[in-house]
């Protein structure tokens, strides 16, 4: 039976923050962060007091067993907790501290393929025969000649070749990551049982890795060349086929409908997925009634720091979604650069991440905030022989900086997993009372959001008159006018703006109080302004 959700969209009014659990914090002085270390940073994420930074939901990378050739997505047991972040109980504590907070937890669920240590590919590869062998998508040949072109999506053929039963099996990232066959009813309600362990444990939802991918062509159709380029997307992220038949299928569809339904079968639970469609438009195809309730929008992580991009980006979302699906919006991930890093410019890295963060939080939609980013966490530098990650994401993953003491106050270990970066110069600690840091800019964001109905609730209407080189919309509901300016240059810039009530400037020269008509905005300054 299905229960009625007696609180729809809680997600529509949250805001996450995402932590990557090997880099937050050590509990145990081992130098790997762990469930135990989230759990006694709660209070600094949300008290219930504007001390905290204010936050409603954390989403968690993956935390199940694995070998790590992935760092966490490729799972060798869905039902389980790395030894290194702790085990179920810490998880359970996690679990209750949070919602003590009222804070929600989502944890990543990675479906898409499992490590090739799982039990069910060791199973698989074994024979022809085997009861798993169809849990995997295996396809019999020589190894002169893959059964597609297909490509993986960190280089290379997706294909591998297996000798021992003359096959060839599928592998859309690593040669270790294995992926699912989900024509398969057997595997749809092996998953269905993962996603039914966790919702019982007390999870809140799931972030769904590579969604858009459950399902391939079943004729193994060759992928076409990509002919037309999308400019935001860097060329190793797009990739040079259109992945027309092994990823974005019709079929997608309804087994996200399956998941849709077993977790509505449980009180106020929720997905949002990793969406990468072929086209942008295709996004809102993921956020149907009965589909995902989010899906990401990576416009923002791969546009570069411009209004027109910007503006382009929020526009498209904002035509392609209309008013029935909820967008979300994010600057930074666990897979790309730092925003503030890919925004640093002569100097104007920590101005242009503030005004970013107004844009975020202050737009129609759900904002996700990567840890570290409020406090202007920049990526740290990689020695070739402290790098893990097989496609070079190291430097946006390593550890979350407390403070100026050893190790920026995540681990006693005389060594952390991945090196550390700058934290004696950026720090929570350092920025907690500063009212001009960049964590003060952000617990004050998160606050006025919460506190300004247009901001979570109103529409989106761009602002017609406003330069081209800055970014000027209007957020109103029957009761509340606001207007966002963001200025993009190293310049003043005048802004045609009726006079009104400034909420919240990134400029710390900007006196509080009233804004004349017409308004001046400083090189690099955002402002929030009540005007009705």
């Amino acid at each position: 039976m299905i229960v009625q959700n007696p609180n729809p969209g809680w997600w529509r009014r949250a805001v996450f923050y995402q932590i990557y659990p090997r880099s937050f914090a050590d509990s145990n002085g081992d130098g790997i962060g762990d469930l135990d270390g989230v759990t006694a940073h709660l209070d600094y994420l949300n008290d219930g007091t504007p001390n905290s930074l204010g936050i409603d939901a954390i989403w968690l990378n993956p935390i199940n067993p694995s070998p790590l050739d992935d760092w966490g997505y490729d799972i060798s047991d869905y039902c389980g907790i790395h030894p290194e972040l702790g085990d179920l109980a810490a998880f359970d504590r996690l679990i209750a501290q949070a919602h003590r907070r009222s804070i929600r937890v989502i944890v990543d669920l990675v479906p898409n393929h499992t490590s090739n240590q799982h039990p069910w590919f060791v199973e698989s590869r074994a024979s022809h025969s085997n009861p798993k062998r169809d849990w995997y998508i295996w396809i019999p040949g020589t190894p002169d000649r893959p059964p597609s072109n297909w490509q993986s999506y960190f280089g290379g053929d997706a294909w591998k070749y297996d000798p021992a039963t003359a096959s060839w099996y599928l592998h859309t990232f690593l040669e270790q990551q294995p992926d699912l066959n989900y024509r398969n009813p057997e595997v749809v309600e092996a998953i269905h049982g993962a996603v039914r362990f966790w919702l019982d444990r007390g999870a809140d939802g799931f972030r769904i890795d590579v969604i858009q991918g459950l399902i391939k062509d079943d004729q193994l159709r060759d992928n076409p060349v990509r002919v037309e380029r999308d400019p935001d997307i860097p060329w190793y992220a797009e990739g040079t086929q259109d992945p027309l038949y092994s990823s974005d299928r019709p079929e997608v569809h309804e087994i996200i409908r399956g998941l849709r339904r077993v977790t509505d079968s449980y009180e106020d639970r929720m997905m949002v997925g990793e969406t990468w469609p072929r086209e942008q438009e295709r996004l809102a195809d993921y956020l149907r009634p009965d589909e995902l309730q989010l899906g990401f929008n990576f416009r923002f992580l791969l546009a570069r720091y411009d209004a027109r991009r910007f503006r382009a980006a929020i526009e498209l979302t904002e035509k392609s979604f209309g008013a029935g699906a909820w967008p979300t919006w994010t600057l930074s991930n666990h897979d790309f650069p730092r925003h503030i890093s890919r925004y640093s410019q002569a100097g104007d890295g920590d101005a242009r991440a503030r005004v970013a963060a107004v844009m975020m939080l202050a737009l129609r939609g759900t904002p996700f905030i990567y840890y570290g980013e409020e406090i202007g966490m920049r990526d740290a530098e990689i020695p070739a022989d402290r790098i893990h990650d097989p496609v070079g994401r190291d430097g946006c993953r390593s550890p979350m900086q407390w403070s100026g003491a050893r190790n920026g106050g995540f681990s006693a270990s005389a060594r952390t997993w991945l090196p550390c970066g700058d934290f004696k110069a950026v720090n929570v600690a350092r920025q907690m009372s500063d009212p001009h840091s960049m964590l003060s800019l952000y617990r004050r964001l998160i606050q006025l959001r919460k506190s300004t109905p247009a901001l979570v609730e109103g529409s989106y209407r761009a602002f017609d008159s406003a330069p081209e080189d800055c970014l000027v919309f209007h957020r109103d509901t029957p009761a509340q006018h606001i207007v966002v300016a963001l200025n993009f240059t190293a310049e003043p810039r005048e802004i045609d703006l009726p006079a009104g009530k400034i909420l919240l400037s990134t400029s710390a020269a900007r006196p509080a109080g009233s804004a004349k008509y017409p308004l001046t905005l400083a090189a690099n300054e955002a402002v929030i302004v009540e005007t009705g």
